[in-house]
């Protein structure tokens, strides 16, 4: 909720932390200031407090401004409290010694898609994911799998607003193209895409369910161009994902069928 008239401390203090984002992770004072804004007397003294508590670290060398390493106390405290990530997690590590690839966990959040939990591939040549990592909705097959399961309202709702910018070559960023493409991932019982997101990364994703069949999560699959491009490795990523993602739903409580069409991938 927007408040009105000028914003209090505490609010100019979240407004300057908010602006640490993954496309622009280091800030200058007056850089920052002009885009939160505020003076740059005010955001120093903002950055200031915020690095006393150690929320915010400078560079020695550029002098520049990033989050500092605090923020890694809370995300085994969030992560606690999601009980898909506690169920999750063997699960994720066997999918990953199964396929040898990256298994990312992710969720809607807001009108974007959020991991929130991640097991690294082992080999040398991988795609990775880090917990934090976010996107839109409409680019990527963990955003595109989370769109598709969402309610009709939040669908509709969604693609009425969408004005989607391409972050590649390969993005939909045509609404009836990417309708099309919800219909067909419901139809299939997964997502899936290739450099629509990142150059280079391809992405398989499966849906969580909750006990009352509400989307929980995606269970996706990272993998670099290379092997996604090879049929049987993908096909045998494919066949483990499906197998996790059910079993996980049936874990969070879902007793209801799980995506027919993924009945007719060989192998489950």
């Amino acid at each position: 909720m927007k408040r009105s008239g000028q914003p209090n401390a505490i609010e100019k203090a979240l407004q300057v932390l908010c602006a640490f984002q993954v496309d622009r992770p280091r800030w200058g004072v007056r850089e920052l200031a002009g885009h939160v804004g505020f003076s740059p007397a005010t955001v120093q003294r903002i950055l200031q407090s915020l690095k006393a508590y150690h929320f915010i670290e400078q560079d020695p060398q550029t002098q520049q401004y990033r989050l500092g390493p605090i923020y890694y106390r809370f995300v085994e405290v969030l992560q606690s409290q999601h009980a898909v990530v506690q169920e999750a997690g063997p699960l994720m590590r066997r999918l990953s010694f199964e396929t040898g690839e990256t298994v990312h966990l992710n969720v809607v959040d807001g009108r974007e898609r959020l991991c929130i939990e991640s097991v690294e591939s082992v080999q040398s040549l991988k795609a990775g994911m880090p917990v934090g990592n976010r996107s839109p909705l409409y680019a990527g097959a963990s955003s595109k799998c989370l769109l598709a399961f969402s309610p009709d309202e939040f669908v509709a709702a969604y693609l009425a607003d969408l004005s989607p910018t391409p972050l590649t070559e390969n993005t939909i960023v045509d609404k009836g193209a990417l309708t099309a493409e919800i219909a067909a991932i419901r139809r299939q019982g997964y997502a899936e895409s290739l450099a629509e997101r990142t150059l280079g990364l391809g992405s398989l994703s499966v849906p969580v369910f909750s006990h009352n069949g509400q989307l929980l999560a995606a269970l996706s699959l990272a993998l670099p161009e290379m092997r996604f491009r090879n049929p049987e490795h993908k096909q045998r990523c494919l066949v483990h994902l499906v197998k996790a993602g059910r079993e996980l739903s049936v874990r969070m409580g879902w007793r209801g069928p799980y995506p027919k069409p993924a009945e007719r991938i060989q192998g489950i």
